[in-house]
């Protein structure tokens, strides 16, 4: 508690939010613990060389309390609606999603008959644009996600219910709109930014380069091509396109660069302060999206330090933002995205200097530059793998040349990017800037696709559970040691814990390869049967269906849950009732 107090508190209040999580604490119980909490709170006012002893214990149970509580209440119940499944919907959006194939997909703030709700809204592409100074109406079909039949399945309700979102709603006839004379200043904002995506929509750019430029500096993805984002994902790129702390710190050091260049040094201080306003001023017009207000909060508590003159100390800064975004929303904590950034952090912090060791002595900008880029590439992919695996089963290798590649040349990207936005925004056309920019961006797409079809070194359907990602993580943090000191008693330690983590995923594969299973699926409107014997499975699916979609949707993560080694794919006639394999009858219905 002495060397690191915030990140102990921290650590405290989010296992309070993870208790909360799952065993739901009712309200008479939460009571109860707020009235403890306020008497731990007094009792650190008290001097004694008791309480002295015990002190750092007691403000380890309040924030832990402090977690049960804020959860209980940033936990939403959702209520069903007396209307009836079609009913004229009155709505304003809140949010752009991307887009499917066949619907583009908004987050709403809705009204049916009396009862207002959050809603996810579907409705044609063929349908022009929505945008936030309209209110609009339509019959709608509405219903409540429905939670997944089986276990290997993403919960998409529980994800919706996370985000206080109630039901989803399916628009096919026309909208009606009225302009909207109540705009908030967010929403005036958001109606802005909407408009300069209009603009970029008609700039004298190639699509695929105006998708880009909208997803790095405006974090709009939502009509990016599904191949462009499969690239990006499978080359271990993805980060690019999240607006998050690379972005920040490039228009963050972007700003401060043309402050300090027309002021005295005696008002650096103001430049560091006019700088952070403004990445805020700029998270505001993207839209605070989660991975840029955690970027925003990470950067501004570091500079709060160096403003006050006190040491930076990356873990207080990690750990303080960490709590002021879960204090004001603690489902936070399990989004993602939130997951991988810290994780990503802690990972440079724990794992780059001790990697540096073994690297030439960085005696120049390039060398410092491509060094340290290799490095905290490493740094963040290692303290990310254990939860990459889990979520997602799969990794990709040539994610490390590729961001050794790519990164060093980011800032200049994301600068040259934001330039075009501006100058698209404004609506200067400079022909020749628009030509190089285009040219830039498609070298780029190609060289990332290129990366991203090396198949030998991608690997899926990566089985993991809780079990393995724990110890797979004691033996990332296990590295630091034996990177700083390699002798015989760190080897060990780390070889032990490879050892034990082995053991378990062979008992996993061998608990898991003992049963035999049967399901059903839903798929469209079709079903998709699969048999489970051993580590090899048999799916059955329509002739007529979509085989790569079912693959994605549910062979994949099916085989990654049930640790399956061999995989058959065959189909039955769309008229069919029954199917046979290995001498066994099944029903289709």
């Amino acid at each position: 508690m002495d060397k690191q107090p915030i990140l102990i508190l921290a650590i405290c209040f989010i296992l309070g939010i993870f208790f909360q999580d799952q065993l739901k604490v009712d309200k008479n119980s939460v009571y109860f613990v707020s009235g403890c909490c306020l008497l731990l709170f007094v009792f650190t006012f008290f001097h004694s060389y008791l309480l002295h002893k015990i002190k750092a214990g007691m403000l380890g149970l309040l924030f832990f309390g402090a977690g049960i509580i804020l959860h209980f209440f940033h936990t939403f119940s959702s209520h069903t609606l007396s209307v009836s499944e079609k009913v004229a919907v009155t709505f304003k959006i809140s949010k752009k999603l991307n887009s499917t194939e066949k619907n583009k997909k908004y987050e709403v703030y809705a009204r049916a008959g009396e009862e207002n709700f959050n809603a996810l809204l579907y409705m044609p592409k063929t349908h022009q644009e929505l945008d936030f100074k309209h209110y609009y109406k339509a019959e709608a079909y509405l219903s409540k996600p429905k939670p997944p039949k089986h276990n290997f399945q993403f919960d998409y309700a529980a994800y919706l219910q996370r985000k206080e979102i109630e039901y989803q709603c399916y628009i096919s006839s026309d909208i009606s709109s009225v302009i909207r004379t109540d705009l908030s200043l967010s929403e005036r904002i958001q109606q802005q930014r909407f408009e300069v995506l209009k603009k970029i929509d008609t700039a004298a750019l190639s699509a695929k380069t105006r998708e880009f430029l909208k997803g790095i500096i405006l974090a709009d993805r939502t009509e990016m091509d599904a191949d462009t984002v499969q690239d990006f994902n499978r080359s271990g790129m993805v980060h690019l396109l999240a607006i998050s702390g690379t972005h920040i710190v490039v228009i963050f050091g972007m700003f401060y660069f043309l402050l300090t260049r027309f002021s005295p040094l005696r008002f650096r201080k103001y430049a560091v302060i006019s700088s952070i306003a403004f990445i805020w001023l700029f998270a505001g017009f993207i839209g605070f999206g989660n991975s840029v207000i955690r970027s925003c909060i990470m950067l501004t508590v570091y500079f709060v330090y160096v403003i006050l003159q006190r040491k930076p100390d990356l873990l207080h800064s990690l750990s303080l933002s960490a709590m002021m975004i879960l204090v004001v929303d603690t489902q936070q904590l399990f989004d993602v995205g939130f997951q991988l950034s810290f994780l990503a952090v802690l990972g440079i912090f724990w794992l780059n200097q001790p990697l540096l060791k073994y690297f030439p002595r960085q005696d120049g900008y390039f060398k410092k530059l491509i060094i340290s880029t290799v490095t905290i590439s490493l740094s963040a992919q290692l303290a990310t793998l254990p939860l990459v695996l889990y979520y997602f089963h799969q990794f990709s290798l040539v994610s490390i040349p590729a961001n050794i590649l790519i990164v060093p040349f980011s800032e200049l990207l994301i600068v040259f990017s934001f330039l075009m936005t501006i100058f698209i925004a404004l609506q200067v056309d400079f022909t020749w800037i628009n030509f190089a920019y285009d040219i830039s961006i498609q070298v780029l797409l190609k060289l990332i696709h290129w990366f991203s079809e090396s198949d030998l070194l991608f690997f899926s359907e990566i089985p993991m559970n809780i079990a393995e990602v724990l110890f797979l993580s004691v033996i990332v943090y296990k590295l630091k040691p034996l990177l700083l000191n390699v002798d015989l008693k760190n080897s060990l330690r780390l070889l032990t814990m490879i050892l034990v983590f082995f053991m378990i995923r062979t008992g996993s594969d061998i608990f898991e390869n003992k049963k035999e299973e049967m399901l059903l699926h839903d798929f469209n409107k079709t079903k998709v049967l699969s048999v489970k014997k051993g580590d090899r499975a048999c799916f059955w699916m329509d002739e007529n269906a979509d085989k790569k979609k079912m693959v994605r949707l549910i062979a994949s993560p099916y085989c990654a849950s049930r640790r399956i080694r061999s995989v058959e794919i065959k189909t039955f006639p769309h008229t069919a009732q029954k199917v046979m394999y290995n001498g066994k009858m099944y029903d289709l219905k």
